[in-house]
């Protein structure tokens, strides 16, 4: 294997650790979210500023890791529609005429 493939590829395991580290944090951060938002709700100012701190140094974390991130690549476009096929109605059933 030549040596810029293995510094790809090292590349390429490090981009996806950073990538799944990022989703930990993003999942880390909606649990916090929802705990902060029942103990606001539960009138727990203690337990939900406590919770702030936390939310805060999370959000820091999670921007500074987007940041050395490169951007995801650009979704492909969906191909040109086709025809779509109409369902026909279906027929009464049908009666023996009298």
């Amino acid at each position: 294997m030549a040596p810029e493939d293995e510094d790809r590829l090292r590349t390429d395991a490090g981009i996806a650790e950073q990538r799944a580290r990022l989703d930990a944090i993003e999942c880390e951060l909606n649990l916090l979210l929802a705990q902060y938002e029942l103990a606001m709700s539960a009138f727990k100012f203690d337990e939900a500023s406590a919770l702030q701190h936390r939310i805060a140094s999370r959000e820091a974390e999670r921007r500074a890791l987007a940041a050395a991130l490169p951007p995801p690549a650009p979704a492909r476009e969906s191909p040109p529609p086709g025809v779509v096929p109409l369902l026909l109605r279906p027929r009464r059933g049908s009666r023996p005429r009298r």
